[in-house]
């Protein structure tokens, strides 16, 4: 008996004798009016388990209900037996890719023949896709990986990339995603690399960049398919970062520029291109180098400057543009960026949005703080005391903006970015800027100079309390780069910014003596003492190029040039200040 003869069986049932029969429909009668004012009761299900479909035809719950419990077993039993012959092996894999091998060569060949009678070709195409979704069943088997590689199958589907009908690369580009899907690549590393591999020798980010330009995103289909495309890509870098240069040389980097400055409503195909950009600027000087080339500094400002009056109206579009801050900020942690910064009027339009104070401004400090840092940064913090950039951030300097939930960004981080900037500003700027900079501290009775005091011994305890942690913690095996660095968490870098401050407002040559005055004037209210600061900031000055900021920023790059001083220099310089207060 096959699967269709049990699934059509019926158990013979006894003769009912016409007697029986009335009898029967006497009491069906009778019963009716019993009946009929109450709810029917709902059937039990007889099978617990969902009924399983097969592939020549469903069974009904009927079917099921008619048989006895051991006839049920017996037909599960042999369902599940058909359904574990099917189970791909290396031998069905090989003939899968056979049979996608000729399917290639007679849709070539029907399309050769007959260019301009698709409805001749069409027949070969319909069977070329069923052959590529057959092959979605490689997906559920890593381990079969190197026979798809070894098989010529990466070639043969790379091929069908550029294929004129763009339903068939679309399904190219579906079967692959799932098989670089990274929860399948990290079943198996090694099958992950032969495949991997077989992906980046056929340069498959260029394919895939030719091929969505030609994919219109405001089609269904053909968006799912830019979506897949990205998601490759992501897939791949993740599982080896090192391919993200790569992408970039292939094109991709161009690509999502592109994509992003198309004038059109938020989808989620800018959200994701966003995301993907972020992610290959992330750690890699070579990618922001081209960015800038490309313009991508220009469109990135273009991008953000709708932000500057109108908050993202979903927590998807709050995302994306959160993503093109991130970007921004990555690319201008590559010097020659700064200044495609300056003249995007990049500052400008920071300025605008800490003044508007909308859901962009969290983002325009951050961007504004990288921007102003290490010399690279001078011509952006002259620009924004030019700009009477100083008006804006000198009262978030005395009341730092909030945090930002959906973010996770909080009025500490926003704090100790306001401090990172105002540091910024003494060190780069000069002359009169300079000067400007520095009256701020004498403006409302020196209110700024006690603001910054406040903030030394605020940040003072914090770092004390880490100190007293790790004397207590002198067991564990710690070296002293570790311990350093767990002051830093606590919040040493920015306790040394805020006393950099304080002796280069209070000690160097265009000081203003009062400023000098109130800070003494403090510490001795406080039973403090100037040689804490002294302490403080030459530690400061022996661990210059040596040490990262927690945001990723050197200290070589942001600390150790000061108005054109070089490491050493800047050291000296430093000493000096403390010698003089």
């Amino acid at each position: 008996m096959n699967v269709d003869e049990l699934l059509s069986y019926q158990p013979e049932k006894p003769a009912v004798s016409s007697a029986n029969a009335s009898a029967n429909k006497r009491t069906n009668d009778a019963s009716i009016a019993y009946t009929a004012g109450l709810p029917k009761r709902a059937k039990r299900p007889i099978l617990d388990d969902v009924p399983v479909q097969s592939n020549s035809s469903s069974i009904s719950n009927a079917n099921l209900a008619s048989l006895s419990r051991d006839e049920r077993d017996r037909l599960l039993q042999m369902l599940e037996q058909e359904s574990s012959t099917d189970e791909l092996d290396e031998t069905s894999l090989k003939r899968m890719l056979s049979q996608l091998e000729k399917r290639i060569s007679k849709n070539q060949e029907m399309r050769i023949k007959y260019p301009d009678h698709p409805e001749k070709f069409m027949d070969s195409e319909i069977e070329l896709n069923d052959a590529v979704q057959e092959l979605h069943a490689i997906a559920t088997q890593s381990d079969l990986y190197h026979v798809l590689v070894n098989m010529n199958g990466i070639s043969l589907l790379m091929s069908l990339l550029t294929h004129e009908n763009t339903d068939i690369s679309i399904a190219v580009i579906s079967l692959i995603q799932e098989l670089t899907d990274v929860d399948t690549l990290t079943e198996s590393e090694q099958q992950a690399t032969f495949l991997i591999d077989a992906l980046a020798e056929q340069q498959i980010v260029s394919l895939l960049v030719q091929n969505m330009d030609r994919l219109d995103e405001n089609v269904k289909e053909e968006a799912d398919g830019i979506h897949n495309s990205l998601a490759i890509v992501e897939n791949m870098t993740e599982f080896r970062p090192s391919l993200c240069v790569d992408a970039c040389k292939q094109g991709l980097l161009a690509c999502l520029l592109k994509r992003l400055k198309i004038k059109s409503p938020f989808n989620s195909i800018r959200l994701y291109c966003s995301e993907l950009m972020s992610i290959l600027l992330q750690n890699h000087d070579e990618n922001r180098q081209m960015l800038g080339e490309l313009e991508g500094i220009d469109i990135l400002l273009q991008q953000l400057a709708y932000y500057k009056r109108h908050d993202p109206q979903t927590s998807e579009e709050f995302e994306y543009m959160e993503n093109l801050f991130s970007c921004l900020c990555s690319s201008i942690m590559f010097p020659s960026n700064r200044q495609r910064f300056l003249k995007g009027e990049g500052p400008h339009l920071m300025n605008i949005m800490l003044k508007e104070r909308k859901a962009s401004r969290n983002g325009a400090l951050k961007t504004l703080d990288f921007a102003m840092t290490g010399i690279e940064g001078k011509d952006n913090c002259q620009k924004i005391v030019d700009i009477l950039g100083l008006r804006t951030l000198f009262p978030l300097f005395m009341k730092p903006p909030k945090g930002n939930k959906r973010s996770g960004e909080t009025r500490a981080e926003n704090e100790e970015r306001v401090i990172s900037c105002i540091a910024s500003l003494i060190r780069n700027c000069t002359g009169s800027n300079r000067q400007r900079v520095l009256n701020k501290f004498t403006e409302n009775d020196h209110e700024k100079v006690d603001r910054l005091m406040e903030l030394h011994f605020d940040y003072f305890q914090r770092v004390q309390a880490a100190n007293n942690n790790i004397e207590r913690d002198e067991d564990e095996e710690e070296d002293e780069d570790e311990k350093y660095f767990r002051r830093l968490d606590a919040g040493l870098f920015t306790l040394q910014l805020i006393d950099y401050i304080l002796i280069e407002i209070a000690s160097s040559t265009t000081s203003i003596p009062s400023i000098r005055q109130r800070v003494l004037q403090i510490l001795n209210l406080r039973n403090s003492s100037p040689d804490m600061i002294k302490t403080i900031v030459r530690e400061y000055a022996n661990n210059l190029g040596n040490t990262k900021k927690p945001n990723g920023i050197d200290h070589t790059s942001t600390d150790g040039t000061s108005n054109g001083h070089s490491d050493d220099s800047h050291k000296q310089y430093l000493l000096d200040l403390i010698e003089k207060f």
